[in-house]
């Protein structure tokens, strides 16, 4: 039996076709500049430099929009999404990412390099196109 296990990375699977949205905008004008419905995020750009990325999660707007009765014309996305974001390195293996999720009840999140977002992950990419990999 071989030991040597391949390592899946994390960008071997990520998706790097994602959007960036500003903070200020409201709700609908996020879901209407949405272009890849798939990922089930919006990524929140930085206003500076020494900024940090936000993340605007379907289900938060599920959560702190629709659920509780609020119009998306009159919240912005500042109000719905997580900031800061924990993020993970391309590099890293599915395996520790996995891991890192579950510890952290996290389904998916953005896979920065070079301080710049470079693509988005999550679960359900780690096991559906990474179990393949073995």
């Amino acid at each position: 039996m071989n030991s040597e296990r391949k390592i899946i990375r994390v960008r071997d699977v990520m998706k790097n076709k994602f959007d960036v949205i500003d903070g200020r905008v409201t709700v609908t004008e996020a879901l209407r500049a949405m272009r890849h419905i798939e990922t089930k995020l919006l990524i929140v750009d930085k206003r500076t430099d020494d900024d940090e990325y936000g993340m605007m999660l379907i289900s938060d707007i599920a959560k702190r929009v629709l659920a509780r009765d609020r119009s998306p014309d009159r919240v912005n996305v500042y109000e719905v999404m997580e900031k800061p974001v924990l993020s993970v390195h391309p590099d890293m293996d599915i395996r520790y990412c996995a891991r890192y999720f579950v510890k952290f009840n996290f389904s998916r999140g953005p896979v920065v390099e070079n301080k710049k977002v470079i693509g988005v992950i999550s679960l359900s990419d780690m096991v559906l196109k990474g179990l393949m990999h073995f």
